[in-house]
């Protein structure tokens, strides 16, 4: 017997007012980069554009924002509901690294003074966040970063590097972890700043990937003067506070996406036969597509039940980290599945040879045109966030008390 979800008919009403709205303000040239999205963030302008639209128009650019900060306070069920209408209406997804990430951060450890400075400009789309916690030399191990923040007055300087910043190149602000102390176990002498990409002392230099795309950089800090006012939590405290942090940036908010690419797969696969046969009939092929359904469908109710916890107040806990690994793993199937239905169609649109003929027309099923990129860029995603090597260390720790 299927497992199936059913909705009051308050929330069917709710999905109702989400799909109007929806159709009539997700005009076409928010949905069209969607389509050809191949990096793990939409558009910064199509991003803001339409995170400032949700903010003026409902109060909806923060779904999991309380509304004693600008939030819709919605419960899970309504959340859920949002993220799949939009995920299925093809619209982009909200940049996370401030509202989703540093957000909560802020509500738990931030002072009223933090809250105020930045949250606002956050929700309304003026502040765009990246995130400074990996190091040439400290990647997976976030606890040998040598990156150092010295006390100076009401100041702290910082000096050091930080690398895999994704569009550090946009961001105004970043929140960054900083060695104050090399006393102790090398996570206790870790603090929290934030800081204004703008001051004197910072550059950034970009790198390209794989896939032939700017979204990761290398941030160099010579001298950059941060205000003490802007840590936050205690001093030498900031290990507490970056863990808390990446509960939220490992669980939650993939299944949506992942059943829209699965039905796009379906298209295709139903469009490319081999031998006279629709690839979806091959059985085979059609097993290892059953399996990617069956994985994401789990992937779904998961993700349903960190909603409830953070419903109740709690924090997504050490879970998140099964749930990291997990998404993982089915988006880059999906990816492969994809590839392999793309067989010769895929070449033509490998992003370096779309950079150099920009008008080159569309090969194949239009679902294809993103495939190779994102083939490609998920290839990082075992990396990002921590490795699935840490994921399971964590798991086996805190989850599994091993």
């Amino acid at each position: 017997m299927a497992l199936e979800l059913r909705f009051t008919e308050e929330d069917e009403a709710f999905r109702a007012e989400v799909r109007a709205f929806l159709e009539s303000h997700l005009s076409e040239d928010l949905r069209e980069p969607v389509r050809r999205q191949t990096s793990v963030f939409p558009e910064k302008d199509v991003a803001l554009r339409w995170q400032r639209l949700l903010h003026r128009e409902r109060g909806w650019a923060a779904p999991a924002w309380p509304e004693e900060f600008g939030g819709p306070g919605w419960n899970a069920t309504r959340r859920y509901i949002f993220d799949q209408e939009c995920a299925r209406a093809g619209a982009p997804a909200l940049i996370p690294l401030g509202t989703r990430m540093l957000a909560p951060v802020l509500f738990r450890y931030g002072t009223p003074e933090q809250q105020q400075r930045f949250l606002p400009p956050m929700l309304a789309g003026e502040h765009y966040w990246c995130q400074g916690y990996s190091e040439p030399g400290s990647g997976s191990d976030l606890a040998g970063l040598q990156t150092r923040a010295v006390r100076d007055g009401d100041d702290y300087i910082v000096d050091g590097t930080k690398i895999w910043t994704t569009h550090a190149h946009y961001a105004d602000h970043i929140f960054a972890l900083v060695r104050t102390s090399t006393e102790g176990r090398p996570q206790a002498g870790i603090s929290f700043l934030l800081i204004d990409m703008d001051s004197p002392g910072i550059s950034v230099r970009p790198i390209v990937t794989i896939a032939g795309e700017h979204e990761v950089n290398q941030v160099f800090l010579e001298g950059v003067r941060v205000p003490v006012t802007n840590r936050v939590g205690p001093e030498n405290e900031g290990w507490t506070v970056a863990k808390y942090l990446l509960e939220y940036e490992r669980g939650g908010g993939v299944a949506p996406s992942l059943t829209q690419g699965l039905a796009g797969l379906k298209c295709v696969a139903e469009e490319v036969e081999v031998d006279g046969t629709p690839l979806l009939r091959q059985p085979e092929f059609a097993a290892r597509v059953s399996q990617l359904e069956i994985g994401i469908r789990a992937l779904e109710f998961v993700e349903l039940r960190t909603l409830s916890r953070l419903e109740r107040g709690d924090s997504p806990g050490p879970e998140s980290s099964l749930q990291k690994n997990a998404s993982v793993e089915l988006e880059q199937t999906l990816d492969t599945l994809m590839l392999e239905a793309a067989h010769y169609y895929a070449m033509p649109h490998h992003p370096r040879l779309r950079q150099e003929d920009g008008n080159a027309a569309t090969v194949g099923p239009p679902e294809l045109e993103p495939a190779v990129g994102r083939y490609l860029n998920s290839r990082a995603a075992s990396i990002f966030g921590g490795s699935r090597e840490v994921q399971k260390n964590i798991i086996a720790r805190a989850v599994l008390g091993l």
